[in-house]
């Protein structure tokens, strides 16, 4: 890690605030938090591609929280993705995801119903073509995920322990851990700990 993101955390977390970070917030991210996306904005601490990795020391973050950039990571570089976020993170460091929900999404379509599904009609008309956009996000999505297959993803990058959540609910105890979650009709959330 720089000197710089070394000095940019200790501004942005005085002695007793909790250290987290948003990876792939998206160009208009939250205040209050250490900022991490592939797009370049003002608002963005850190912009690059995590595949290359983050320039985050070892083990010093209390928290990162994902909100659907996962989805934009192929199969190969997954678990390097999340071996490379649980690095950040402290002993006993909390990673919460949130993810679009395959079986959320594969219910609504066998069940018709066309409300769940977030593309609007003069998108998509039919009910085929508003799962597949949804479930592809317009292109920017190339992984779907399942509450099994995550958690097996999260043992496999080095995670000691998994908890599927609900949206606003953490086992974690972290204050704000939640404060980015949206999308619950279509997501599922978990919690992995380092």
């Amino acid at each position: 890690m720089t000197t710089e993101v070394s000095d940019l955390l200790d501004a942005l977390f005085p002695p007793g605030v909790l250290r987290r970070l948003d990876w792939g917030c998206g160009e208009h991210p939250e205040p209050g938090w250490l900022t991490a996306d592939l797009k370049d904005s003002p608002q963005i601490h850190l912009t690059g591609d995590i595949r290359d990795g983050l320039a985050i020391a070892d083990a010093s973050l209390d928290y990162v929280v994902s909100i659907h950039a996962l989805p934009m990571i192929s199969y190969p570089d997954l678990v390097p993705v999340l071996s490379e976020l649980r690095r950040t993170l402290r002993p006993g460091g909390v990673l919460r995801l949130c993810l679009p929900d395959l079986d959320k999404n594969i219910a609504a379509y066998q069940r018709g119903d066309r409300d769940h599904f977030l593309v609007p009609d003069s998108d998509e008309d039919t009910l085929p073509g508003k799962l597949i956009v949804q479930l592809m996000w317009y292109g920017w999505s190339v992984t779907p995920f399942t509450s099994e297959w995550i958690e097996s993803l999260l043992f496999r990058a080095g995670f000691r322990e998994v908890t599927h959540c609900e949206m606003g609910v953490s086992p974690s105890g972290l204050e704000g851990i939640c404060d980015l979650d949206n999308r619950p009709d279509e997501s599922l959330f978990v919690e992995a700990v380092r």
